[in-house]
């Protein structure tokens, strides 16, 4: 996250706490004319799966965190609020949700390169907290990252498990071309004109 979106992630969490939910992280995206807040927001893990964030969960803390902003005034530009739940491609922005988070596979932008790259895509391996890393497999080969280095990561699904991968037709593939047309064998001079 950046410097921004954790100062104001350590603002609402207590609020979005008080509602029962917790604030998994916060994306603050500026851009010409406004700028978007996104706050992501999750059930308790005690209470999970039998209890999933609704509509009605987004929209309290919503109307809770806005009239907080409104008081407490942190971001001085024009920004559109969004609250959401994290969803299959869930993202991930602590140490404690990337340890949740080992052995699925995750895409990840940096900050700043390292090794060469600053986009990769892996399984999560290990989390080192007193270290604050995360180690992924990338191309068969262990890739160790700071916390602090880590600009964006999300849960890149397996749908096929999930059950909603695309699947390949089964039966032969349908001609191309004109229906009922003929095919001819006459040179073209011979075919007669429509006049």
């Amino acid at each position: 996250m950046s410097d921004k979106a954790t100062e104001i992630a350590n603002l609402l969490a207590p609020t979005v706490q008080s509602l029962g939910l917790e604030l998994l992280g916060v994306e603050y995206l500026t851009a010409p004319g406004g700028a978007t807040l996104r706050l992501y927001i999750d059930v308790p893990l005690a209470e999970q799966p039998e209890r999933i964030v609704n509509i009605d969960d987004c929209e309290r803390v919503s109307r809770e965190v806005s009239a907080q902003l409104d008081v407490e005034d942190p971001i001085s530009a024009n920004y559109t609020l969004e609250v959401s739940s994290p969803g299959v491609d869930r993202p991930l922005f602590t140490a404690e949700q990337f340890t949740r988070a080992i052995g699925e596979s995750a895409k990840v932008t940096l900050k700043l390169p390292q090794d060469g790259r600053r986009r990769l895509q892996g399984e999560i391996l290990a989390v080192d907290h007193e270290q604050g890393t995360v180690t992924f497999k990338v191309d068969n080969s262990p890739f160790t990252a700071d916390v602090e280095n880590i600009d964006k990561a999300r849960i890149m699904p397996d749908w096929a498990a999930l059950g909603l991968a695309p699947t390949k037709p089964t039966g032969p593939a349908p001609k191309q071309g004109k229906a009922n047309k003929k095919p001819s064998n006459e040179p073209a001079a011979k075919k007669p004109r429509a006049e």
